[in-house]
């Protein structure tokens, strides 16, 4: 338990700063459901495959190659390992396509993956590649699978608190290749956002009325996606720093869960939460014209990619 959980109680779901991936997952049966992670090969994402494993799901297991994601799989039943680098379109057609042969239902995709505040500014196929590999590939990969979600199917968003700290507009839509200025935490900050968006639009697309989309912060947690991040950069995301606030990763991956396969959270649609509850986000992070123009943004740059 972290110094700062100790002043932090549970909140309206039962669940709090400290409760972990086991817990909010206790008594829930997954057998016969498929689930989709990004990202499982390390940190949340394996934490989130491995708690799904155990509560009887089949896991559609997602890393850069399928290497990746079978050795994180090893041990664990009902997983199928999925290749997609999400900065590459054409691999994360790939692997929409690779599930959709498969044959799988899915009741949840957890959105997982991503990279974080690159020190230098990178572009690929004329997008940063921060916001091309947490939002465009996603994006991609999502939409691509709406057809195999389950009439009560849930799609969640991993986001971040950082989503506050971008730039004034919130997303550059119209700056995607960041020509008009680029800082490491401030573009991790519009990928993040991105995703907070992406799940308030697409709350309102899905096919069908029993479907959710849904966006999370985990909390500040040490894994290998803060690398590029010194101490310092990691405390503007928490104003008490990384010594009190840091969780632990079945910490970290308790909102994702809860939020994906809790029957407490299955009515709840396009929401930020934290801590296992429905929390406030950013004025930008609650811009539904913003979230459409990105959405449109999104579409309009995917026709050349």
């Amino acid at each position: 338990m972290s110094l700062l959980g100790l002043f932090k109680g549970k909140g309206p779901s039962g669940f709090g700063y400290n409760s972990t991936s086991a817990e909010v997952t206790e008594g829930v049966d997954l057998t016969g459901r498929t689930y989709l992670v990004t990202g499982c090969n390390s940190g949340l994402g394996l934490e989130t495959m491995q708690t799904l494993s155990r509560r009887g799901a089949t896991v559609l297991a997602v890393a850069r190659t399928v290497e990746k994601a079978r050795e994180a799989g090893a041990g664990l039943e009902r997983i199928v390992p999925v290749a997609c680098e999400l900065s590459e379109p054409g691999s994360v057609r790939a692997a929409v396509a690779s599930v959709i042969a498969g044959g799988h239902s899915i009741s949840g995709i957890i959105a997982n993956a991503g990279i974080m505040a690159l020190p230098e500014k990178h572009i690929a196929h004329g997008v940063e590649l921060q916001l091309l590999t947490n939002h465009f590939g996603h994006f991609i990969l999502i939409t691509g699978l709406l057809d195999q979600l389950t009439d009560d199917g849930r799609v969640v968003m991993l986001s971040s608190a950082g989503h506050a700290a971008t730039y004034p507009e919130g997303v550059r839509v119209d700056d995607l290749d960041a020509t008009r200025g680029y800082g490491g935490v401030r573009a991790y900050g519009q990928s993040k956002l991105a995703n907070l968006l992406f799940a308030r639009e697409l709350s309102k697309r899905l096919p069908k009325s029993g479907q959710t989309a849904n966006a999370v912060h985990p909390g500040v947690i040490v894994t290998n996606l803060g690398r590029h991040m010194n101490k310092a950069l990691i405390a503007t995301f928490d104003a008490l720093g990384p010594v009190f606030a840091t969780k632990s990763i079945p910490q970290g991956a308790a909102t994702q869960l809860y939020v994906a396969v809790h029957p407490d959270a299955a009515s709840v649609n396009g929401e930020y939460w934290a801590d296992s509850n429905v929390t406030k986000s950013s004025r930008h992070g609650r811009d539904a014209d913003l979230a459409r123009r990105l959405w449109e943004a999104t579409e309009a740059k995917l026709t050349d990619l």
